[in-house]
């Protein structure tokens, strides 16, 4: 029985060994493989770093408002007897545009100047009758007196009077009509808005810092983000004090509209217009990685026969379209990584691949600047 024991505990003890013999061997040897493995290069895209003419600009969003336009209100209240527009249409300055009832007006109207001449006949009596000698200077006197008093009489009736014919005070184009014939108005009340469309301001805003860039005059464009609209303009106006609660400062600016495309109220995005600089390094947004270390390029580098990156950490500027400005940490010359950083680390091989074909760089005669380094974009193949 206890050689049977023996003999198990032997075989037993050969089993367990042999178990942790072949564990150990199989991980001496792939740690051996791996040790001994190079990982194959890993294809990206490249772009050689070059200068490049940047025309900066200051970006905002504004608001389009007509040059003059107001909403037309009733003067006098009363019925409204006519109604001589239609919505959009093109009116001249005097047309009339909305009659209310004037029955009232016209009949004190011909009372006043029936008593005007009643007056100017009893002050020629008067005068008449001091040249014979019958009357008195102060008869005359109070005889022109009553002419007076009856002229601004007439004059009040007929101001009244005018004010139930309702015209433009300038050519425009009308908009929809709030009354409608037979309704009963009263004075205030708003009938129609009436907008001069050939000439637009554009009242936009921007950071206190970047006052001193602005002087009036200075070419800006806008666009919208409907259609194809775009236009070219100049500052007229700007604020001369700085909102405490938003520190921005107010800027207006005149905008041809001959075609009548932009309308009051409309969004516009809008670029003012800053002096060229030349010899500006940019680089696509895609080329530049974010993380807790800050921002970093991969510039490629000959490594024997063969190609490696090397990570440049770099100081971001402005902004254009897909490209970047780089202040600092690479130069012209640079061939630097476009896509597929998700696979790099430093010093690793990579091999170029043409094959992916990348959008073209955004024009560096239209780049935009911002008043602050533009926040960097995580690369993405």
């Amino acid at each position: 029985m206890a050689k049977r024991l023996i003999i198990a505990f032997i075989l037993l003890g050969l089993i367990v060994g042999g178990i942790v013999w072949f564990n150990y061997f199989r991980a001496a040897m792939i740690a051996q493989f791996m040790a001994g493995r190079v990982p194959p290069p890993v294809p990206v895209t490249v772009q050689m770093v070059e200068p490049v003419t940047w025309t900066p600009g200051i970006d905002a969003i504004g608001t389009a408002i007509s040059a003059r336009g107001v909403d037309l209100a009733i003067e006098s209240g009363g019925l409204v007897r006519l109604v001589s527009f239609a919505s959009n249409d093109r009116v001249t300055e005097g047309q009339v545009l909305l009659q209310i009832d004037d029955d009232s007006e016209r009949a004190s109207l011909a009372a006043a100047e029936a008593a005007l001449g009643v007056t100017q006949t009893e002050s020629q009596r008067a005068a008449t009758l001091t040249e014979r000698g019958v009357g008195t200077a102060n008869s005359v006197e109070t005889a022109l007196a009553q002419v007076e008093s009856a002229r601004a009489q007439v004059a009040q009736v007929r101001t009244a009077l005018d004010a139930k014919t309702l015209t433009a005070p300038f050519d425009g184009v009308i908009g929809i009509p709030r009354v409608e014939m037979g309704q009963y108005v009263t004075p205030g009340t708003v009938y129609a808005t009436l907008q001069d469309l050939d000439r637009m301001f554009v009242d936009f805003t921007v950071p206190e810092q970047q006052i001193g860039a602005l002087d009036l005059g200075r070419a800006i464009s806008v666009s919208t983000d409907v259609g194809d609209f775009s236009a070219e303009g100049r500052i007229t106006g700007i604020e001369p004090q700085v909102d405490p609660r938003t520190r921005l400062v107010s800027v207006r600016a005149a905008v041809d509209n001959t075609d009548g495309s932009l309308l009051p109220g409309q969004f516009l995005r809008v670029r003012v217009a800053l002096p060229q600089e030349d010899g500006v390094i940019t680089v696509p947004q895609t080329a530049v990685i974010s993380s807790l270390y800050g921002d970093s390029i991969y510039v490629v580098v000959p490594d024997g026969d063969g190609l490696r990156v090397d990570q440049a950490f770099v100081t971001l500027g402005r902004r254009a379209g897909n490209r970047i400005e780089v202040v600092d940490g690479i130069a012209a010359g640079a061939q630097i990584v476009t896509s597929g950083q998700n696979r790099l680390s430093n010093a690793a091989a990579v091999v170029i691949d043409d094959s992916v074909e990348l959008s073209p760089p955004a024009d560096a005669s239209t780049a935009t600047a911002v008043s602050e380094p533009a926040a960097p974009v995580a690369a993405s193949e």
